[in-house]
């Protein structure tokens, strides 16, 4: 099993998660996180540290999110792996808990 980022994370980015991972299995695109299914040790450890609730084990994922897993897999392998903890974008409050956010990822 493997924990997910899931949509929350979109556009709030933050990396308090990536603090706590001891295998750094943290990855980092332009306004989201994604974790590596290969590297994932479930620790369980980067749940209780991100603050908008964006991180799921694999088999709790809500129905609605269940594509996060693939997308997460997927740009482990293009973007690059962070260990430490950055700002938050700006903006980040202001896009907590707002649904619809795929459309914004970047890539």
């Amino acid at each position: 099993m493997t924990y997910v980022v899931t949509e929350n994370c979109i556009k709030c980015k933050y990396t308090d998660c990536v603090e706590v991972c001891p295998v750094d299995c943290f990855h980092e695109g332009p306004n989201f996180l994604v974790i590596d299914p290969e590297e994932c040790i479930d620790c369980t450890l980067c749940v209780p540290e991100c603050p908008v609730n964006a991180i799921y084990a694999e088999d709790d994922l809500p129905e609605d999110q269940k594509q996060f897993l693939e997308l997460n897999a997927e740009l482990t392998k293009e973007w690059p792996v962070i260990s430490e903890k950055k700002d938050a974008p700006p903006d980040a409050a202001e896009w907590e808990n707002k649904p619809g956010k795929l459309k914004y990822l970047e890539r």
